[in-house]
């Protein structure tokens, strides 16, 4: 049953990263996230929280699947969204990160939504701009919104998340998701694990506190959660896998290697899969994924988020 009492306001302006969110902070994004969920299976949909908002989605880097759920958040709260298309916009000309973020601000965003190619362009564009901003995921640097909504998908399904036994497994060394994820899951309480082959594994990450394992089957000795990475041969510079055959044939999920895991073990991706390469097709598509869903709370968790940094808005009604 929801309390009726007035909901303590979220501590951040703006959602850069999972580090620097306290364990608090992290539940009180699942808990409204929750909420969301329900608004999202209605059939009106609607909330007017961000209403007569304005919201801009930059996307430096293309992306459907994060783009369109947050494009779908902030109209189910009401806001007007507004997608800006890098590749057709002055950027192309040779106008700079600076010099954009001072257009935008000049427009009297509410809520920046950004995606890019490089690690800390966010936080630049950030301390530019006079709304609040969200990080889509900057490099290899960080993917919040994708922690918190596997952090969901993992609580809903399990209960809790602390305690649980959490294998990564891929492609680390590019991935900004595998480092949104160790911070926040560490933070929540549950043991991680990563896999990969060691060029894959960037150097010290045992200091992020993970258990490293080379060898997938070992690393998957009793896992709760199988979250495989999709390999990012975009961010690839050089040969980091001999082929995608001896790379499936080592760290690809199949059901021979998801027999090492809990027999109630559940499978995760942030997507897009790359079917045969990280993941055989029967396990993607098998009673134990919960890539469907996964899918499904980030409209939820993007909702959560930009309700959250909505109280820092200036104009806000008095509750």
């Amino acid at each position: 049953m929801t309390s009726s009492a007035p909901r303590p306001r979220f501590p951040h302006r703006h959602l850069l990263g999972i580090e620097g969110l306290s364990p608090h902070d992290i539940t009180a994004l699942l808990d409204l996230a929750d909420e969301a969920v329900d608004v999202s299976r209605q059939v009106e949909k609607k909330k007017a929280v961000l209403r007569g908002r304005t919201q801009i989605n930059l996307f430096f880097e293309a992306s459907t699947r994060t783009q369109s759920s947050f494009e779908l958040a902030g109209k189910r709260l009401g806001a007007d969204v507004m997608n800006m298309s890098v590749a057709s916009s002055s950027i192309k000309k040779g106008e700079t990160l600076i010099d954009t973020a001072m257009t935008l601000n000049a427009m009297r965003p509410d809520l920046i939504v950004v995606r890019h190619h490089a690690a800390g362009a966010v936080q630049l564009l950030a301390r530019k701009v006079d709304c609040s901003v969200i990080n889509a995921g900057d490099g290899a640097h960080e993917h919040p919104t994708q922690a918190l909504l596997d952090a969901l998908t993992i609580r809903r399904n399990k209960g809790r998340i602390r305690g649980l036994t959490v294998a990564i497994c891929g492609d680390i060394l590019h991935s900004r998701v595998a480092r949104s994820n160790l911070i926040l899951l560490n933070a929540m309480g549950a043991d991680v694990r990563v896999i990969g082959p060691s060029t894959l594994l960037p150097p010290g990450i045992e200091r992020m506190g993970a258990k490293v394992f080379t060898d997938m089957r070992k690393g998957l000795a009793g896992a709760d959660i199988v979250m495989m990475l999709r390999l990012q041969r975009e961010r690839m510079n050089g040969s980091f896998v001999p082929s995608v055959k001896e790379y499936f044939r080592y760290y690809g999920l199949d059901a021979e290697k998801l027999s090492c895991a809990k027999p109630d073990a559940l499978v995760m991706h942030p997507g897009p899969m790359n079917r045969g390469v990280e993941i055989a097709s029967d396990i993607a598509d098998g009673a134990q994924s919960l890539i469907r869903e996964q899918v499904e709370m980030g409209v939820a968790v993007r909702m959560a988020v930009l309700e959250a940094l909505a109280g820092h808005l200036p104009n806000q009604p008095n509750p």
